[in-house]
């Protein structure tokens, strides 16, 4: 976690006011965890990903400070939101890769293994399953949209319970029962995407 988590609510705070000269000082303070966060999601990926924490930190920075009225209510709030760009940002490098091929194999059966047991794990070596997981979220926005939140941030964004619970204004024995439940719902609807490849 970043050293100063009152400087950073402070400039949080000030920069959701309008004063963008705070973005300089913010993101010195935010990096490490914001890094750190970016690596443990990066280390899912294949080992020849183009995309590498540090370059993926670069493009959630930019995407920050190019927002025309950022809001962000507090750090938890301000890491969703970087959770959510880090996820965009990996589908679209993920879709870019995939212009010119067909999708093929979504999950292998250790990553669905690792998904009922409690883990979301996407194969290292195709971005099919993280289209897959993204795919399969945006259907489970349109059947539960807290539950496809606390997937994005939870695996995407790298957030604890605790912290899920603080953005989202629920209790964390909300978010573990629906984190448990989106998990049961996305381990029954990628095999089902299985089968039909």
């Amino acid at each position: 976690m970043e050293s100063a988590p009152n400087e950073v609510t402070a400039l949080l705070q000030r920069l959701s006011s309008g004063d963008k000269s705070v973005i300089e000082r913010l993101m010195p303070l935010v990096y490490a965890e914001l890094h750190r966060r970016a690596n443990r999601y990066m280390q899912q990926e294949r080992p020849d990903h183009t995309l590498q924490p540090t370059a993926l930190v670069h493009e959630v920075y930019l995407k920050l400070v190019q927002q025309r009225e950022p809001t962000f209510r507090n750090r938890a709030h301000f890491y969703a939101i970087s959770a959510q760009l880090m996820r965009r940002i990996l589908i679209d490098h993920a879709r870019a890769r995939l212009t010119a091929k067909r999708a093929s194999a979504l999950l292998d059966q250790a990553a669905m293994e690792t998904l009922a047991e409690g883990h979301l794990q996407l194969r290292t070596d195709h971005p099919e399953g993280l289209l897959a997981i993204n795919d399969a979220l945006s259907e489970l926005s349109t059947l539960d949209a807290r539950q496809e939140k606390v997937v994005e941030m939870r695996f995407f964004g790298g957030l604890t319970a605790e912290e899920t619970a603080e953005v989202l204004g629920i209790s964390t024995r909300t978010v573990e029962r629906e984190w448990s439940m989106a998990r049961a719902w996305l381990y029954t609807r990628l095999k089902t995407s299985i089968r039909a490849v």
